[in-house]
């Protein structure tokens, strides 16, 4: 991959954070979406917009070859004219349902244990 300032290329989320979030690229680029790349608006909670593993859409802002680390931003991608992309990550939600279910499939695991117990 060869990527240059000013390319839109897809990334998939490997951490979020409280200040951004953490793109892997291909040919072993990484990058950082700062909060204040995300939206021209005031953005609350970065949890509820992303999670690990989703793909999206993300524009070079720069590139340190040396580490091959990219700084990355979401609001500069004009979606008016680059009709092909979209504003949605487009796979899934990542491990998100995974974490919302843990607490049931455990609580019915310790049931399912605690039966065969006293049977």
């Amino acid at each position: 991959m060869s990527i240059k300032v000013g390319d839109i290329v897809k990334g998939q989320i490997t951490g979020v954070q409280p200040y951004g979030v953490f793109i892997s690229l291909e040919d072993d680029y990484t990058g950082l979406v700062h909060i204040s790349e995300i939206s021209d608006k005031f953005v609350k909670d970065i949890n509820k917009l992303f999670c690990i593993g989703d793909i999206i859409n993300v524009k070079i802002d720069g590139i340190n070859e040396d580490n091959r680390q990219v700084k990355l931003s979401i609001k500069k991608i004009d979606y008016k004219t680059q009709k092909s992309l979209s504003m949605i990550p487009e796979n899934g939600t990542g491990f998100k349902i995974l974490e919302d279910k843990l607490k049931e499939w455990t609580k019915d695991k310790f049931e399912s244990i605690k039966s065969e117990q006293n049977n």
